[in-house]
C-alpha cells in the first residue's frame, strides 16, 4: 500500500509504503474494544466513597439492655439496619486501571490505523511545525490539509509552538508517537501523521 505524503499547503511532496502485514487483513475490532474500554477504565476517578459504621456519625453507646425489654436486640444506632446507619461493602475510592499484554494494546493500534487508512481518514504529511503560537496559524494549517472536526496529530517529537497552537481548539489534540492509542485514533475524525511517526509506528507495529 503506498500513500501520497503532502506538504502544509496539501501539495503532494512524495509517497510512503505501508506493510500489507501491518495494515492488511482483517481488522480486529474485538482488540480496538478491549483497549477503548481499558483507557476508559483508566480515566475513571473513582473518588466515590461511602461511609461505613465506623464513619457515619453516631454514639457507639448500646440503646438499651440485652434483654428483658422485649425490643430487638442492638449495639449502637450506627447499626447498618438503623435509618441513618452504616452502609455495608459501599463504594470506596479506588483505581479502575488495568493492563492489558502489550501484544493486545499493539494489535488494537494497528486495527485502528488500518480502519482509518480504509476510511480514508489519514493524512501523512512530510512535517508538523509552526513558526509561532498563535491558534489562528494552527486553524489555517489545519484547513489547508482538509481537517474539521476532532483531529489527532501525530509526531515523533511534537513541535512545541504548534502544540501551544492547538490547546484551545476543541477535539483536537498532538500527541508523540509513542503515547497514542487505540481509543485516541478511533476518537476522531482525521489522523494526521508526518512521515517520521509513521515510519516509526510502522516499525514498533511490524
Amino acid at each position: 500500500m503506498t500513500v501520497d505524503v503532502v506538504n502544509a499547503q496539501n501539495q503532494k511532496v512524495g509517497s510512503v509504503d505501508l506493510l500489507d502485514e501491518v495494515f492488511g487483513g482483517r481488522i480486529k475490532t474485538d482488540l480496538i474494544h478491549e483497549s477503548v474500554v481499558r483507557a476508559n477504565a483508566a480515566d475513571r476517578r473513582g473518588t466515590h466513597a461511602t461511609k461505613n459504621r465506623a464513619l457515619v456519625s453516631g454514639s457507639g453507646k448500646k440503646p438499651w439492655r440485652q434483654k428483658g425489654t422485649g425490643r430487638a436486640r442492638v449495639g449502637e444506632i450506627r447499626n447498618p439496619l438503623w435509618r441513618g446507619g452504616g452502609t455495608v461493602f459501599g463504594p470506596q475510592p479506588r483505581s479502575y486501571d488495568y493492563a492489558l499484554p502489550k501484544k493486545v494494546e499493539r494489535g488494537a493500534l494497528r486495527a485502528a490505523l488500518a480502519q482509518k487508512l480504509r476510511d480514508d481518514a489519514v493524512v501523512i504529511v512530510d512535517q508538523l511545525a509552526s513558526a509561532e503560537v498563535k491558534t489562528k496559524a494552527a486553524i489555517s494549517l489545519l484547513k489547508a490539509l482538509g481537517v474539521e472536526g476532532k483531529a489527532l496529530l501525530v509526531d515523533v517529537l511534537p513541535d512545541v509552538n504548534l502544540s501551544l497552537s492547538v490547546r484551545n481548539l476543541p477535539g483536537v489534540q498532538l500527541l508523540p508517537s509513542n503515547r497514542i492509542n487505540a481509543r485516541d485514533v478511533m476518537n476522531t475524525r482525521k489522523v494526521v501523521l508526518t512521515r517520521a511517526a509513521m515510519e516509526k509506528l510502522q516499525e514498533v507495529l511490524a
